[in-house]
């Protein structure tokens, strides 16, 4: 999916999903965030921050960050930071996740929350995601990744033809973000609904002293 097709799926669907989208991957946000917030960390850069559906719900000692290329989305985001008097976040800035605007080792935690199947060059993104995060610190991702059997293994290679209409990638492979050298899995588990969505928690290695 190149870049020119998230900016116009997201554009299309910018109006619509919270309702859509924004439900189905709810139970991910709430992991997510939960984890984080039983976390001894400070600073949280959230990548694709979409309309903001997770921000009301980080600690509100957290310092967070959230970037999203698309800015249709984004100005729903500000709009709730706004209308929530959300003092936590600190910033929401357009942004493309391939090529982050960030210090190396700059956040405590770095989290994509149902984005990686849907950006161009997904290893260049987790990449950024490693670089900008903090030695020892966490990377956490829920996502829908590719079944390898059953019904929804066929449902999945059917529907990958149309994933530029659909904003997202329905056979994308969790090798594609288990593939990064510097990141290794601390948590893995199935999420709802109906176990589709799988909550992953990984450490940036520390740098090695010679």
């Amino acid at each position: 999916m190149d870049i020119d097709a998230v900016k116009s799926s997201y554009a299309r669907w910018a109006p619509v999903y919270d309702r859509t989208f924004g439900a189905l991957t709810r139970a991910g946000r709430h992991a997510t965030v939960r984890y984080i917030n039983s976390q001894p960390v400070e600073s949280v850069l959230e990548v694709g921050v979409g309309t903001g559906l997770a921000l009301p719900y980080y600690r509100n000692d957290l310092k967070v960050t959230g970037i999203d290329f698309s800015e249709d989305m984004l100005k729903k985001a500000r709009r709730r930071v706004d209308e929530d008097a959300l003092d936590h976040v600190a910033d929401l800035r357009q942004m493309d996740a391939r090529s982050l605007d960030f210090p190396d080792d700059h956040f405590d935690v770095v989290t994509a929350m149902h984005i990686v199947s849907v950006v161009p060059e997904p290893e260049r993104v987790v990449s950024e995601m490693a670089r900008v995060c903090k030695p020892g610190g966490k990377i956490v991702i829920t996502n829908h990744f590719a079944s390898d059997k059953g019904i929804l293994a066929v449902v999945e290679k059917l529907s990958a033809p149309f994933s530029e209409l659909l904003g997202w990638h329905s056979d994308f492979c969790i090798s594609t973000v288990l593939a990064n050298p510097t990141l290794t899995v601390v948590e893995r588990r199935s999420l709802p609904p109906m176990g589709v969505m799988t909550f992953l928690v990984l450490e940036k290695s520390a740098h090695v002293v010679s």
